[in-house]
């Protein structure tokens, strides 16, 4: 949330990851930072539908797809994270459950996988760049590599259509285009992504509002109707109780 504001806080960068991973793997990230003694940022995050792996300078989880908007990680002193964002349904195949079971919810590492998740910690933050760091996390994973699942690919071609086709509104436009019917989606999803196609289509929605925000300012009635809202103010309550603020409030911290 709020990218302007967290320039000049921290870096954060994208990585590819190898060839071994890219059947499950988005990509790596990292977030380093060093903030003068006495400074501390709460950092939130929005509501998305990838598993993440992440090693960070006090602890190393797996947290699964969140419904809501962040409490905040709290960032102080010198740090460094490394993670790993899984495609849309990318998590499925290391897992012995459904994605449905990490929805809202964070595992220790060994709980998911067989690592020494303290030792990688460990290593992150000891390495010497962050393309070390990034090579090792990598280089880790690759081992631990299931067999790929052509329903990954379908996952993610799901997400992607939410995510860049504008007149998907509701889970019925959704499922016509993929010629299946709702039920058959919402099993699909539970199982492979862990969440429901009803709350994909709302992601999409509010993530484009809170783009148009971060971009300038907004006519809030015209775009709530550009993005399939009876109203404003339904567009209002969906965008608070998911994101954790109104629409008006976030756009006053994105532009100053």
């Amino acid at each position: 949330m709020h990218p302007r504001a967290t320039e000049a806080v921290f870096d954060v960068a994208k990585h590819p990851c190898s060839a071994a991973l890219a059947p499950f793997v988005s990509y790596l990230w990292t977030v380093e930072w060093d903030l003068p003694e006495g400074r501390r940022h709460v950092q939130r995050i929005l509501p998305n539908p990838s598993v993440h792996l992440t090693f960070e300078p006090d602890r190393s989880r797996v947290t699964g797809p969140l419904r809501r908007s962040t409490n905040g990680y709290e960032l102080a002193g010198r740090g460094r994270v490394v993670g790993v964002r899984f495609r849309p349904g990318g998590a499925r195949p290391w897992l012995d459950g459904p994605v449905s079971a990490l929805t809202d919810t964070e595992l220790a590492v060994p709980a998911v996988l067989p690592l020494d998740a303290e030792a990688v910690r460990a290593a992150v933050q000891a390495a010497p760049g962050t393309a070390a760091a990034v090579a090792l996390v990598d280089d880790v994973l690759v081992p631990l590599c299931p067999e790929p699942d052509p329903a990954v690919e379908r996952a993610d071609d799901l997400v992607r259509l939410v995510d860049t086709e504008p007149g998907i509104r509701r889970v019925e436009d959704l499922a016509a285009r993929l010629a299946t019917t709702p039920r058959s989606l919402q099993r699909f999803c539970a199982e492979w992504i862990g969440v429901g196609p009803k709350e994909l289509v709302r992601w999409a929605r509010l993530h484009e509002a809170a783009g148009r925000a971060a971009a300038g300012p907004v006519d809030w009635p015209a775009l709530a109707a550009e993005l399939g809202y009876a109203d404003q103010a339904h567009l209002v309550r969906d965008f608070t109780r998911v994101v954790g603020e109104p629409p008006a409030r976030y756009a006053r911290a994105e532009t100053g």
